[in-house]
């Protein structure tokens, strides 16, 4: 698995949604790139650290502007 793959399926891996192949090759990954290993650690503080915001918190306008923008986001 290269770099660029990892950082398209972080989320998913984050998830627990990846199959068992393809979270093994993703694990592996991380075991010999210390850059990517870095690079989910920082994702993990910032989950950790932000939490979830409720929906509430953002406004109308700004979660459909958000949700417009990501929709046709290349996986």
């Amino acid at each position: 698995m290269s770099c660029a793959q990892l950082v398209e399926l972080v989320t998913d891996f984050l998830d627990g949604t990846l199959d068992p192949d393809t979270s093994d090759r993703f694990e592996e990954h991380l075991r010999i790139c210390d850059g990517c290993d870095t690079y989910i650690e920082q994702f993990r503080r910032t989950i950790d650290t932000l939490g979830s915001l409720p929906e509430a918190g953002l406004p109308e306008d700004a979660r459909d502007a958000l949700l417009n923008a990501f929709r046709d986001w290349p996986r």
